[in-house]
């Protein structure tokens, strides 16, 4: 049994200020960041709102675990590294877990179990999840103090890995894996949709529907807003285009180059090139230029924004090029649209990228907490957290 040191220890002062070490002052925590979500949920208010959205069929006057105080704490210990519904079996006596619930410090009695989780979890039918979804964007609207002048909302698809056997899990070639194909729309740093998708889909599936439901939404609170869809080339659909144009709605959307386009883009590639040889600094140049163009579908002739970039002739002596397109109702100039506004996109992508990140290291963290197991009942390995002090996290049960 592990004897714990409690006596002080002194270190060398910092000129008056004593330095010393005290064992013996009361729990610890590794997880202290939690604190800082509680803030920031106090001051979004998101949780309450989720609350609201959730039905609760249970009589309240025979309950012990209010459903607020579950959805905190089965949110915060997710953003915590905790997904695994079974840690709770261990955090429920987590006297910080119990702190950033609001529902207090008690350690006679825990919070909510696994199973009492689970059946909240169980409990979420479509059509709660449908104004769950809604709360996110009520809350996008409520920190504006004012009408915006402009919203410009970018979509984005992206692959959700799978390490199991889960309904609708396909296999996706673009990223060579079993995979969900979850849908993000941003405004600016603010999430306003997060929608989970299969993988067998395009990644263009149910865009429209989303777009005319924000699009409605955000011009019933501001009327006089301007609005701009915004994406990659996954997205180019000419009848989501021609819808836009129809509810005064911009867009400015990626266009897959191929061998109808590159040759209306030649001229302009080739006269990037003349700039690189010119130069002779071995500096990419790029040439912008712009045309009508319609695809064999299309209903007419939309303004497409060509740039072509010569990047010079690496070492295996074939040219390097680089042309880009994108189709836009938009009026302004066209190398100011791609550069400065269309390139813009990428904080969208830098915000998927934080929650790919956030992802794997909850992933690694699984891994790394099963070299040191437990027997549980059934045989398997199992972490324990023996109280608040403890860096080791229960272990994420995932299987590649």
């Amino acid at each position: 049994m592990t004897e714990c040191n409690s006596e002080l220890v002194r270190f060398s002062s910092v000129g008056r200020l004593p330095v010393l070490a005290d064992f013996a002052r009361g729990s610890i925590t590794s997880d202290a960041g939690a604190l800082l979500l509680r803030e920031a949920d106090r001051r979004l208010g998101l949780i309450d709102a989720l609350d609201a959205a959730i039905p609760d069929p249970r009589n309240q006057q025979l309950i012990t675990h209010q459903q607020a105080t579950m959805l905190r704490q089965r949110i915060f210990a997710i953003a915590m590294g905790y997904e695994d519904g079974n840690d709770h079996q261990q955090l429920r006596d987590d006297p910080l877990m119990q702190l950033v619930t609001e529902r207090g410090i008690d350690p006679r009695q825990p919070l909510a179990s696994p199973p009492t989780l689970c059946r909240l979890e169980n409990r979420v039918s479509r059509r709660t999840l449908a104004e769950i979804a809604k709360e996110f964007v009520e809350v996008f609207i409520r920190s504006h103090a004012s009408a915006p002048k402009e919203l410009v909302l970018d979509f984005d698809a992206t692959d959700d890995p799978v390490h199991g056997h889960q309904v609708k899990r396909f296999f996706h070639g673009y990223y060579d894996q079993y995979c969900f194909l979850p849908l993000y729309v941003f405004c600016g740093h603010h999430l306003l949709v997060s929608y989970l998708r299969p993988a067998d889909i395009d990644a263009a599936t149910h865009t429209w529907a989303i777009l005319a439901l924000l699009v409605k939404r955000f011009g019933e609170v501001w009327p006089d807003v301007k609005i701009i869809f915004r994406g990659d080339s996954g997205f180019c659909r000419w009848k989501m285009l021609r819808w836009c144009v129809r509810h005064d709605v911009g867009y400015i959307v990626g266009l897959a180059k191929n061998k109808r386009l590159e040759p209306m883009a030649k001229a302009a590639m080739d006269q990037a090139r003349e700039l690189f040889d010119k130069a002779g600094d071995g500096q990419p140049q790029r040439v912008f230029t712009e045309f009508l163009h319609a695809a064999g579908t299309w209903d007419k002739q939309r303004r497409v924004i060509a740039k072509a970039e010569y990047l010079g002739a690496p070492e295996s002596g074939k040219p390097k090029e680089n042309d880009r397109f994108v189709v836009t109702n938009l009026t302004e100039d066209g190398p100011w649209l791609y550069e400065k506004f269309y390139c813009k996109r990428g904080d969208a992508e830098n915000r998927i990228k934080e929650h790919h990140q956030f992802r794997r290291l909850h992933f690694a963290a699984g891994l790394s907490q099963r070299q040191d197991p437990k027997p549980s009942r059934d045989g398997r390995s199992r972490r324990t957290r023996q109280d608040i002090g403890s860096s080791v996290k229960p272990s994420v049960k995932r299987q590649k």
